[in-house]
Protein backbone atom coordinates (compact mmCIF):
# COMPACT_ATOMS: atom_id res chain seq x y z
CA UNK A 1 0.00 0.00 0.00
CA UNK A 2 1.29 3.41 -0.91
CA UNK A 3 1.01 6.06 1.51
CA UNK A 4 0.11 9.66 1.04
CA UNK A 5 3.31 11.84 3.04
CA UNK A 6 0.65 13.55 5.30
CA UNK A 7 -0.07 9.65 6.49
CA UNK A 8 3.33 8.96 6.72
CA UNK A 9 4.01 11.55 8.63
CA UNK A 10 1.17 10.97 11.04
CA UNK A 11 2.18 7.99 11.22
CA UNK A 12 5.68 8.25 12.15
CA UNK A 13 4.86 10.39 14.97
CA UNK A 14 3.01 8.06 16.10
CA UNK A 15 5.40 5.21 16.16
CA UNK A 16 7.76 5.08 18.84
CA UNK A 17 10.16 3.24 17.10
CA UNK A 18 9.96 5.15 14.21
CA UNK A 19 9.97 8.70 15.74
CA UNK A 20 13.73 10.04 15.81
CA UNK A 21 15.51 13.13 16.83
CA UNK A 22 16.13 14.05 13.02
CA UNK A 23 12.32 14.20 12.57
CA UNK A 24 11.52 18.11 12.40
CA UNK A 25 8.59 19.29 14.22
CA UNK A 26 6.91 22.53 15.17
CA UNK A 27 8.07 21.85 18.94
CA UNK A 28 11.23 21.52 18.14
CA UNK A 29 11.61 24.48 15.63
CA UNK A 30 10.30 26.08 18.90
CA UNK A 31 12.40 24.87 21.43
CA UNK A 32 15.73 25.55 19.18
CA UNK A 33 14.63 29.18 19.37
CA UNK A 34 16.91 31.14 21.91
CA UNK A 35 17.86 34.85 22.77
CA UNK A 36 21.21 34.46 22.93
CA UNK A 37 21.48 33.45 19.58
CA UNK A 38 19.67 36.12 18.08
CA UNK A 39 21.54 38.62 20.28
CA UNK A 40 24.38 37.21 18.92
CA UNK A 41 23.04 37.81 15.63
CA UNK A 42 22.13 41.06 16.66
CA UNK A 43 25.61 41.92 17.90
CA UNK A 44 27.08 41.28 14.61
CA UNK A 45 24.93 43.62 12.49
CA UNK A 46 25.60 45.54 14.99
CA UNK A 47 28.84 45.76 14.83
CA UNK A 48 29.01 45.69 10.81
CA UNK A 49 27.03 48.56 11.11
CA UNK A 50 29.53 50.62 13.06
CA UNK A 51 32.83 48.96 11.00
CA UNK A 52 31.20 50.68 8.33
CA UNK A 53 29.70 54.13 8.45
CA UNK A 54 26.96 53.27 11.30
CA UNK A 55 24.85 51.73 8.41
CA UNK A 56 23.82 48.67 6.42
CA UNK A 57 22.16 50.82 3.53
CA UNK A 58 21.63 49.62 0.37
CA UNK A 59 24.69 51.32 -1.62
CA UNK A 60 27.16 51.39 0.74
CA UNK A 61 29.76 48.80 2.62
CA UNK A 62 27.84 48.19 5.40
CA UNK A 63 24.91 46.11 3.21
CA UNK A 64 27.92 44.21 1.22
CA UNK A 65 29.24 43.12 4.72
CA UNK A 66 25.66 42.20 6.09
CA UNK A 67 25.55 40.00 2.77
CA UNK A 68 28.55 38.21 2.99
CA UNK A 69 27.39 37.48 7.18
CA UNK A 70 24.38 35.88 6.07
CA UNK A 71 26.48 34.09 2.88
CA UNK A 72 28.75 32.91 5.38
CA UNK A 73 26.10 30.83 7.27
CA UNK A 74 24.20 29.92 4.32
CA UNK A 75 26.69 28.99 1.52
CA UNK A 76 29.66 27.38 4.13
CA UNK A 77 27.70 26.08 7.44
CA UNK A 78 24.50 25.27 5.80
CA UNK A 79 25.65 24.23 2.69
CA UNK A 80 24.70 20.46 2.66
CA UNK A 81 21.36 21.09 4.06
CA UNK A 82 20.60 24.20 1.81
CA UNK A 83 20.97 25.57 -1.67
CA UNK A 84 21.79 29.28 -1.59
CA UNK A 85 22.35 31.56 -4.43
CA UNK A 86 22.87 35.46 -4.49
CA UNK A 87 20.23 37.96 -7.04
CA UNK A 88 21.76 40.31 -8.10
CA UNK A 89 20.11 43.92 -9.37
CA UNK A 90 21.02 47.43 -10.05
CA UNK A 91 19.24 50.50 -8.56
CA UNK A 92 19.59 54.39 -8.00
CA UNK A 93 21.96 54.84 -4.72
CA UNK A 94 21.26 58.31 -3.86
CA UNK A 95 23.45 59.71 -0.71
CA UNK A 96 22.77 63.62 0.53
CA UNK A 97 26.27 64.71 1.70
CA UNK A 98 25.37 67.63 3.20
CA UNK A 99 22.06 69.36 3.27
CA UNK A 100 21.58 73.07 5.08
CA UNK A 101 18.95 75.55 5.73
CA UNK A 102 19.28 78.46 7.50
CA UNK A 103 17.18 81.29 8.95
CA UNK A 104 15.97 84.76 8.31
CA UNK A 105 18.74 85.86 10.87
CA UNK A 106 21.59 83.68 9.77
CA UNK A 107 20.96 80.92 12.01
CA UNK A 108 21.33 77.55 11.47
CA UNK A 109 17.90 75.18 11.75
CA UNK A 110 17.77 71.70 12.51
CA UNK A 111 16.95 70.01 8.93
CA UNK A 112 16.95 66.28 7.61
CA UNK A 113 17.24 64.87 3.83
CA UNK A 114 14.76 62.30 2.64
CA UNK A 115 15.78 59.60 0.48
CA UNK A 116 16.26 60.66 -3.40
CA UNK A 117 16.05 64.50 -2.47
CA UNK A 118 17.36 66.74 -5.37
CA UNK A 119 20.07 68.67 -4.93
CA UNK A 120 20.45 72.75 -5.36
CA UNK A 121 22.88 75.08 -7.08
CA UNK A 122 26.13 74.55 -5.49
CA UNK A 123 28.24 75.89 -3.22
CA UNK A 124 25.54 78.55 -2.53
CA UNK A 125 22.30 76.77 -2.31
CA UNK A 126 18.96 78.55 -3.02
CA UNK A 127 18.32 81.80 -1.29
CA UNK A 128 14.84 82.75 -1.75
CA UNK A 129 11.46 84.03 0.35
CA UNK A 130 9.18 81.49 1.88
CA UNK A 131 5.28 81.39 0.55
CA UNK A 132 3.21 80.11 3.55
CA UNK A 133 0.41 77.49 2.27
CA UNK A 134 -2.76 76.38 3.87
CA UNK A 135 -3.00 73.69 6.02
CA UNK A 136 -5.12 70.28 6.11
CA UNK A 137 -4.38 67.74 8.81
CA UNK A 138 -7.42 66.05 6.74
CA UNK A 139 -6.45 65.35 3.48
CA UNK A 140 -3.09 66.44 3.73
CA UNK A 141 -1.94 69.95 3.46
CA UNK A 142 -1.23 70.56 -0.72
CA UNK A 143 -1.88 66.89 -1.24
CA UNK A 144 -4.34 68.09 -4.18
CA UNK A 145 -4.11 70.03 -6.93
CA UNK A 146 -7.00 72.18 -6.22
CA UNK A 147 -5.16 73.11 -3.07
CA UNK A 148 -3.01 74.79 -4.84
CA UNK A 149 -4.89 76.98 -6.86
CA UNK A 150 -4.13 80.89 -6.69
CA UNK A 151 -0.64 80.09 -5.40
CA UNK A 152 2.12 81.33 -7.19
CA UNK A 153 5.32 80.02 -6.12
CA UNK A 154 7.40 81.40 -8.56
CA UNK A 155 10.93 81.96 -7.70
CA UNK A 156 9.64 81.31 -4.34
CA UNK A 157 10.45 78.16 -1.71
CA UNK A 158 7.12 76.91 -0.58
CA UNK A 159 6.53 76.43 3.10
CA UNK A 160 4.59 73.35 3.42
CA UNK A 161 3.43 71.51 6.23
CA UNK A 162 4.14 67.66 6.49
CA UNK A 163 1.67 64.84 6.50
CA UNK A 164 -0.86 62.21 4.73
CA UNK A 165 0.21 62.25 1.57
CA UNK A 166 3.60 61.47 0.03
CA UNK A 167 6.16 63.88 0.43
CA UNK A 168 6.92 63.25 -3.41
CA UNK A 169 3.25 64.60 -4.90
CA UNK A 170 3.69 67.55 -2.25
CA UNK A 171 7.30 68.50 -4.23
CA UNK A 172 5.94 67.81 -7.44
CA UNK A 173 2.70 70.23 -7.18
CA UNK A 174 5.23 72.60 -6.04
CA UNK A 175 7.39 72.25 -8.78
CA UNK A 176 4.55 72.60 -10.67
CA UNK A 177 3.41 76.10 -9.70
CA UNK A 178 6.97 77.46 -10.23
CA UNK A 179 8.45 76.85 -6.53
CA UNK A 180 12.31 77.01 -6.59
CA UNK A 181 12.27 74.23 -3.57
CA UNK A 182 10.12 73.10 -0.37
CA UNK A 183 10.87 74.30 3.00
CA UNK A 184 8.54 70.93 4.86
CA UNK A 185 8.24 71.21 8.60
CA UNK A 186 7.24 68.49 10.61
CA UNK A 187 3.68 67.45 11.38
CA UNK A 188 4.71 66.94 14.87
CA UNK A 189 6.60 68.34 17.79
CA UNK A 190 10.41 68.37 18.21
CA UNK A 191 12.92 66.94 15.75
CA UNK A 192 12.83 63.26 16.93
CA UNK A 193 10.96 62.21 13.24
CA UNK A 194 12.60 59.70 10.46
CA UNK A 195 13.34 59.91 7.10
CA UNK A 196 10.99 59.72 4.43
CA UNK A 197 11.99 58.41 1.03
CA UNK A 198 11.07 60.21 -2.37
CA UNK A 199 11.52 56.67 -4.78
CA UNK A 200 14.35 56.75 -7.54
CA UNK A 201 11.57 56.77 -9.53
CA UNK A 202 11.10 60.68 -9.08
CA UNK A 203 14.27 61.83 -9.72
CA UNK A 204 14.25 65.51 -11.94
CA UNK A 205 10.47 65.35 -10.97
CA UNK A 206 10.85 67.00 -7.65
CA UNK A 207 12.39 70.14 -5.98
CA UNK A 208 14.95 70.21 -4.03
CA UNK A 209 13.41 69.91 0.03
CA UNK A 210 14.67 70.27 3.57
CA UNK A 211 12.44 68.31 6.44
CA UNK A 212 12.70 71.24 9.51
CA UNK A 213 10.75 71.08 12.93
CA UNK A 214 6.95 71.99 13.45
CA UNK A 215 7.84 74.75 15.95
CA UNK A 216 10.12 76.49 13.13
CA UNK A 217 7.64 76.32 10.89
CA UNK A 218 4.62 77.78 12.37
CA UNK A 219 6.94 80.63 13.51
CA UNK A 220 7.90 81.39 9.88
CA UNK A 221 4.15 81.00 9.52
CA UNK A 222 3.16 83.32 11.62
CA UNK A 223 5.82 85.93 10.26
CA UNK A 224 4.56 85.58 7.30
CA UNK A 225 1.00 86.18 8.46
CA UNK A 226 1.92 89.24 9.97
CA UNK A 227 3.68 90.84 6.27
CA UNK A 228 7.07 90.22 7.04
CA UNK A 229 9.28 88.64 4.28
CA UNK A 230 11.02 85.79 5.37
CA UNK A 231 14.34 84.89 3.65
CA UNK A 232 15.73 81.47 4.16
CA UNK A 233 18.74 79.38 2.18
CA UNK A 234 18.65 75.76 1.34
CA UNK A 235 21.38 73.79 0.46
CA UNK A 236 21.42 70.15 -0.62
CA UNK A 237 24.62 68.73 -2.01
CA UNK A 238 23.31 64.96 -2.87
CA UNK A 239 24.83 62.68 -5.72
CA UNK A 240 22.39 59.93 -7.46
CA UNK A 241 24.27 56.81 -9.63
CA UNK A 242 23.59 53.19 -10.55
CA UNK A 243 24.96 50.95 -7.99
CA UNK A 244 24.70 46.67 -8.34
CA UNK A 245 22.68 45.31 -4.98
CA UNK A 246 21.77 41.77 -3.94
CA UNK A 247 19.16 39.53 -2.81
CA UNK A 248 19.48 36.17 -0.90
CA UNK A 249 17.52 33.21 -1.35
CA UNK A 250 18.63 30.28 0.45
CA UNK A 251 16.28 27.06 0.64
CA UNK A 252 16.01 23.42 1.94
CA UNK A 253 17.23 20.38 -0.21
CA UNK A 254 14.70 18.50 1.21
CA UNK A 255 10.86 18.91 0.03
CA UNK A 256 8.79 19.12 -2.72
CA UNK A 257 9.93 22.19 -4.95
CA UNK A 258 6.22 22.51 -6.39
CA UNK A 259 5.39 22.98 -2.64
CA UNK A 260 7.29 25.99 -1.00
CA UNK A 261 7.00 27.70 2.24
CA UNK A 262 8.49 30.99 2.15
CA UNK A 263 9.99 33.33 4.89
CA UNK A 264 11.35 37.39 3.97
CA UNK A 265 13.05 40.01 5.79
CA UNK A 266 15.03 43.03 4.37
CA UNK A 267 18.76 43.24 5.04
CA UNK A 268 19.39 46.24 4.49
CA UNK A 269 18.80 49.48 6.64
CA UNK A 270 18.78 53.25 6.33
CA UNK A 271 21.57 55.18 5.75
CA UNK A 272 20.78 57.27 9.32
CA UNK A 273 21.57 54.06 11.19
CA UNK A 274 22.88 50.40 11.79
CA UNK A 275 18.95 49.26 11.74
CA UNK A 276 18.92 46.79 14.04
CA UNK A 277 15.24 46.11 14.96
CA UNK A 278 14.67 47.52 11.30
CA UNK A 279 15.45 45.03 9.82
CA UNK A 280 17.82 43.09 11.77
CA UNK A 281 15.57 41.30 14.21
CA UNK A 282 14.08 40.14 10.57
CA UNK A 283 17.25 38.95 9.19
CA UNK A 284 17.87 37.39 12.89
CA UNK A 285 14.61 35.49 13.32
CA UNK A 286 14.99 33.93 9.98
CA UNK A 287 19.15 32.90 10.14
CA UNK A 288 17.79 31.15 13.56
CA UNK A 289 14.89 29.42 12.01
CA UNK A 290 16.84 28.52 9.27
CA UNK A 291 19.50 26.82 12.11
CA UNK A 292 17.26 24.91 12.66
CA UNK A 293 15.34 23.44 10.03
CA UNK A 294 18.92 22.35 8.60
CA UNK A 295 19.05 19.76 11.31
CA UNK A 296 15.96 18.18 10.48
CA UNK A 297 14.41 15.67 7.86
CA UNK A 298 11.26 13.89 7.07
CA UNK A 299 9.23 16.88 6.01
CA UNK A 300 7.03 17.33 2.28
CA UNK A 301 7.57 21.00 1.67
CA UNK A 302 10.23 22.45 0.89
CA UNK A 303 11.15 25.67 3.24
CA UNK A 304 12.71 28.84 1.01
CA UNK A 305 14.27 32.05 3.33
CA UNK A 306 14.76 34.86 1.44
CA UNK A 307 16.96 38.57 2.50
CA UNK A 308 15.70 41.33 0.42
CA UNK A 309 18.41 44.02 -0.76
CA UNK A 310 17.10 47.76 -0.89
CA UNK A 311 13.94 47.71 0.92
CA UNK A 312 14.15 50.79 2.63
CA UNK A 313 14.70 52.25 -1.29
CA UNK A 314 11.20 51.14 -2.07
CA UNK A 315 10.60 47.34 -1.54
CA UNK A 316 12.96 47.22 -4.13
CA UNK A 317 14.88 43.59 -3.92
CA UNK A 318 11.50 41.84 -3.62
CA UNK A 319 9.57 43.39 -6.07
CA UNK A 320 12.49 42.39 -8.17
CA UNK A 321 12.27 38.92 -7.47
CA UNK A 322 8.69 38.66 -7.79
CA UNK A 323 8.72 40.81 -10.70
CA UNK A 324 11.02 37.63 -11.88
CA UNK A 325 8.75 34.64 -11.31
CA UNK A 326 7.38 33.20 -14.15
CA UNK A 327 4.09 31.99 -13.56
CA UNK A 328 4.58 28.26 -12.72
CA UNK A 329 7.60 29.61 -10.06
CA UNK A 330 4.42 31.89 -8.48
CA UNK A 331 2.47 29.04 -8.70
CA UNK A 332 4.26 26.47 -6.61
CA UNK A 333 5.08 29.11 -3.64
CA UNK A 334 2.54 28.07 -1.32
CA UNK A 335 2.72 30.63 1.38
CA UNK A 336 4.65 33.34 2.12
CA UNK A 337 5.94 35.09 5.60
CA UNK A 338 7.51 38.55 6.26
CA UNK A 339 9.05 39.66 9.33
CA UNK A 340 10.09 43.36 9.22
CA UNK A 341 10.57 44.68 12.75
CA UNK A 342 9.46 42.15 15.60
CA UNK A 343 11.42 43.65 18.20
CA UNK A 344 10.55 46.99 18.74
CA UNK A 345 11.50 48.19 22.36
CA UNK A 346 7.71 48.89 23.37
CA UNK A 347 6.01 46.46 21.27
CA UNK A 348 2.39 45.84 19.49
CA UNK A 349 2.15 42.45 18.43
CA UNK A 350 0.57 43.04 15.17
CA UNK A 351 -0.24 40.27 12.61
CA UNK A 352 -0.83 40.92 8.74
CA UNK A 353 -4.29 39.95 7.06
CA UNK A 354 -6.08 39.63 4.11
CA UNK A 355 -8.81 37.74 2.56
CA UNK A 356 -6.50 35.58 0.99
CA UNK A 357 -4.60 35.08 4.35
CA UNK A 358 -5.48 31.67 5.38
CA UNK A 359 -4.47 29.94 8.37
CA UNK A 360 -1.13 31.97 8.46
CA UNK A 361 -2.32 34.66 10.94
CA UNK A 362 -4.49 32.10 13.37
CA UNK A 363 -1.35 30.20 13.54
CA UNK A 364 0.58 33.02 14.44
CA UNK A 365 -2.12 34.50 16.98
CA UNK A 366 -2.70 31.36 18.17
CA UNK A 367 1.00 30.85 19.55
CA UNK A 368 1.40 34.19 20.96
CA UNK A 369 -2.01 34.47 22.38
CA UNK A 370 -1.38 31.05 24.24
CA UNK A 371 2.04 32.81 25.63
CA UNK A 372 0.25 35.67 27.07
CA UNK A 373 0.89 38.08 24.40
CA UNK A 374 -2.15 40.28 23.92
CA UNK A 375 -2.07 40.45 19.61
CA UNK A 376 -3.57 42.92 16.68
CA UNK A 377 -4.73 42.00 13.13
CA UNK A 378 -4.55 44.50 11.03
CA UNK A 379 -4.45 45.08 7.11
CA UNK A 380 -1.16 44.87 4.81
CA UNK A 381 -0.03 48.43 3.67
CA UNK A 382 2.16 48.86 1.04
CA UNK A 383 5.49 49.42 3.14
CA UNK A 384 7.02 46.45 3.17
CA UNK A 385 8.43 43.30 0.91
CA UNK A 386 4.97 41.18 1.33
CA UNK A 387 3.58 43.55 -1.40
CA UNK A 388 4.62 41.81 -4.66
CA UNK A 389 3.69 38.35 -3.12
CA UNK A 390 0.25 39.81 -2.47
CA UNK A 391 -0.04 41.66 -6.02
CA UNK A 392 0.37 38.01 -7.49
CA UNK A 393 -1.70 36.49 -5.04
CA UNK A 394 -0.06 34.52 -3.05
CA UNK A 395 -1.18 33.70 0.59
CA UNK A 396 0.67 36.01 3.21
CA UNK A 397 0.89 37.10 6.68
CA UNK A 398 3.66 38.85 8.86
CA UNK A 399 4.52 39.72 12.08
CA UNK A 400 5.23 43.72 13.11
CA UNK A 401 6.01 45.40 16.43
CA UNK A 402 5.04 48.74 15.69
CA UNK A 403 7.96 51.55 14.32
CA UNK A 404 7.93 55.52 15.41
CA UNK A 405 6.54 56.73 18.81
CA UNK A 406 5.57 55.18 20.79
CA UNK A 407 6.72 51.47 19.72
CA UNK A 408 9.91 52.58 18.44
CA UNK A 409 11.33 56.15 18.90
CA UNK A 410 14.86 55.05 16.95
CA UNK A 411 12.89 54.20 13.93
CA UNK A 412 15.09 55.17 10.83
CA UNK A 413 17.56 56.91 13.01
CA UNK A 414 21.24 56.13 14.57
CA UNK A 415 19.81 54.99 17.95
CA UNK A 416 18.49 51.78 16.20
CA UNK A 417 20.99 49.57 17.52
CA UNK A 418 21.14 46.93 20.23
CA UNK A 419 19.66 48.53 22.94
CA UNK A 420 16.37 49.43 20.77
CA UNK A 421 15.23 45.93 21.08
CA UNK A 422 12.75 43.73 23.43
CA UNK A 423 14.37 40.81 23.48
CA UNK A 424 11.15 39.05 24.66
CA UNK A 425 9.14 40.43 21.85
CA UNK A 426 11.91 39.30 19.31
CA UNK A 427 12.11 35.77 21.12
CA UNK A 428 8.44 34.60 21.26
CA UNK A 429 7.99 36.13 17.72
CA UNK A 430 10.90 34.27 16.62
CA UNK A 431 9.27 31.23 18.23
CA UNK A 432 5.84 32.16 16.64
CA UNK A 433 7.51 32.22 13.46
CA UNK A 434 9.07 29.03 13.74
CA UNK A 435 6.71 26.80 14.88
CA UNK A 436 4.00 28.18 12.41
CA UNK A 437 6.69 27.22 10.02
CA UNK A 438 6.69 23.35 11.18
CA UNK A 439 2.96 23.11 10.86
CA UNK A 440 3.21 24.47 7.00
CA UNK A 441 5.92 22.07 6.15
CA UNK A 442 4.08 19.32 6.49
CA UNK A 443 0.25 20.37 5.99
CA UNK A 444 -1.30 22.99 4.04
CA UNK A 445 -4.33 22.92 5.65
CA UNK A 446 -6.01 26.28 5.97
CA UNK A 447 -3.64 27.71 3.29
CA UNK A 448 -5.64 28.74 0.02
CA UNK A 449 -4.76 28.63 -3.28
CA UNK A 450 -3.33 31.25 -5.01
CA UNK A 451 -5.75 34.23 -6.14
CA UNK A 452 -5.22 34.25 -10.13
CA UNK A 453 -8.97 34.15 -10.49
CA UNK A 454 -8.75 37.36 -13.05
CA UNK A 455 -7.49 35.80 -16.46
CA UNK A 456 -5.53 39.33 -17.55
CA UNK A 457 -3.34 38.74 -13.88
CA UNK A 458 -1.46 36.21 -16.09
CA UNK A 459 -0.65 38.19 -19.06
CA UNK A 460 2.69 39.82 -18.43
CA UNK A 461 1.81 43.24 -19.71
CA UNK A 462 -0.94 43.11 -17.18
CA UNK A 463 1.45 41.96 -14.04
CA UNK A 464 4.16 45.11 -15.03
CA UNK A 465 0.88 47.44 -14.80
CA UNK A 466 -0.25 45.82 -11.23
CA UNK A 467 3.58 46.12 -10.03
CA UNK A 468 4.06 49.69 -11.13
CA UNK A 469 1.31 50.41 -8.87
CA UNK A 470 2.04 48.98 -6.60
CA UNK A 471 5.10 50.24 -6.45
CA UNK A 472 3.61 53.60 -6.74
CA UNK A 473 1.76 52.51 -3.67
CA UNK A 474 5.56 51.85 -2.12
CA UNK A 475 6.69 54.87 -2.76
CA UNK A 476 3.41 56.87 -1.39
CA UNK A 477 3.59 54.90 1.86
CA UNK A 478 7.15 56.21 2.67
CA UNK A 479 7.99 53.20 4.54
CA UNK A 480 5.36 54.11 7.11
CA UNK A 481 5.49 51.41 9.34
CA UNK A 482 4.15 52.73 12.01
CA UNK A 483 0.15 53.34 10.28
CA UNK A 484 0.04 49.66 8.73
CA UNK A 485 -2.00 48.42 11.09
CA UNK A 486 -4.32 51.44 12.80
CA UNK A 487 -5.94 53.88 10.62
CA UNK A 488 -5.43 57.92 10.79
CA UNK A 489 -1.79 57.93 11.31
CA UNK A 490 0.48 59.66 9.25
CA UNK A 491 1.72 57.47 6.23
CA UNK A 492 4.98 59.58 5.20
Amino acid sequence: MKLSRNLAWTLLLASPSAATDSLLTPDKLEADIRTEELQNVLWNLNKIARDNGGNRAFGEPGYKASLDFVLERAQKRFAREMDTYVQPFNHTYEKTRKIAVTGPEGEDVFVISPQYNSATPLPGGITAGLIDTPVNDETGSMCLEEQWEGIDATGKLALVKRGVCAVSDKLKFAKAHGALGVILYNQAPGTDYAMPTLGAENIGLVVPVGIIPLEVGESWRSRLAAGEDVVVNLLVDSIAETRETWNIISETKQGDPNKVIMLGAHLDSVQQGPGVNDDGSGTAALLEIMGSVKQYDGFPHKIRFAWWGAEESGLVGSLYYTQHLSESEADKIKYYFNYDMIGSPDPIYAISVDENSGIGPQLLGDYLTSKGVEIEFGEFGGNSDHVGFLELGIPATGLFTGAGKPWDACYHLACDDLDNIHWEALTVNTKAAARTLGTLAHSLEGVPPRATASPNRRTRSRMAQNFRRWAALAEGASHGKMCSHKEGKQVD
